[in-house]
């Protein structure tokens, strides 16, 4: 039997219902159409349905929905502004994007790093991100991606990105 859940998504309050074995994935995704969260592997393999729940990377293909209840949640679209925009400029420039599908799990991982540690190490950046797979790219894209928006977001430096 299902239940009503109240929960703050992406800084908006929401209350829906979902039965018991509802994915976290699904309700994001199919319910409240916030498809940067990428389903992928449906195993916790990849990381791909990375999201934040109370300030803490989870796979939201493995989260119920009825956990989240009073929860905070974040998705890719929820990031703050100033490092999405972080980001996204440096995983262009460093060409850490090919198919997309890991980015969002890349993406958010690497924010609450960042909100973790303002200037991590190549090895604290790889310890973070290690639970997650790329198949197109590789990792040193990735990485040097981290490290470069870590060091424009410290050091005041970045630059508008257009993107489409």
């Amino acid at each position: 039997m299902g239940r009503t859940i109240n929960f703050t998504i992406n800084g908006r309050h929401r209350q829906e219902y979902a039965e018991p074995n509802t994915l976290l994935m699904n309700l994001i995704r199919d319910k409240l159409n916030f498809t940067g969260t990428k389903y992928v592997c449906g195993i916790g393999e990849c990381g791909a349905c990375t999201v934040l729940m109370n300030g803490k990377p989870i796979l939201s293909c493995l989260t119920l929905a009825v956990d989240a209840d009073k929860a905070d949640i974040v998705t890719v679209e929820g990031l703050d502004e100033l490092t999405s925009n972080a980001l996204t400029e440096a995983f262009l420039e460093e060409g850490a994007v090919q198919c997309g599908y890991c980015t969002p799990g890349f993406v958010m991982l690497a924010s609450q790093l960042l909100k973790e540690n303002s200037s991590p190490t190549e090895d604290e950046i790889k310890e973070y991100i290690k639970g997650n797979l790329c198949r197109c790219t590789g990792y040193l894209g990735i990485i040097k991606a981290i490290k470069k928006a870590a060091d424009r977001l410290r050091n005041g430096t970045l630059t508008e990105v257009a993107v489409t």
